[in-house]
């Protein structure tokens, strides 16, 4: 007997091959939009952010009061 090669390759069609392709070019597409929409978000923010170096603690709000005479 002969030893025969059975190791997955039995596929007489062969898909393999154009479904990696069609995957890494979905990938392809996805990475440029995503790029792209990156860029835009980037571009509208501002080039200097205002200093943070020393926070105020922000302003107590006043309580309102009720003044109820029992």
């Amino acid at each position: 007997m002969l030893a025969q090669n059975n190791f997955g390759d039995t596929m007489s069609d062969g898909l393999a091959g154009p479904m990696a392709l069609l995957i890494i070019v979905l990938l392809a597409i996805a990475t440029v939009l995503l790029i792209r929409s990156m860029n835009k978000h980037l571009r509208r923010l501002p080039e200097r952010f205002p200093d943070q170096g020393s926070p105020e603690p922000p302003a107590a709000e006043p309580v309102a009061r009720s003044d109820e005479t029992s």
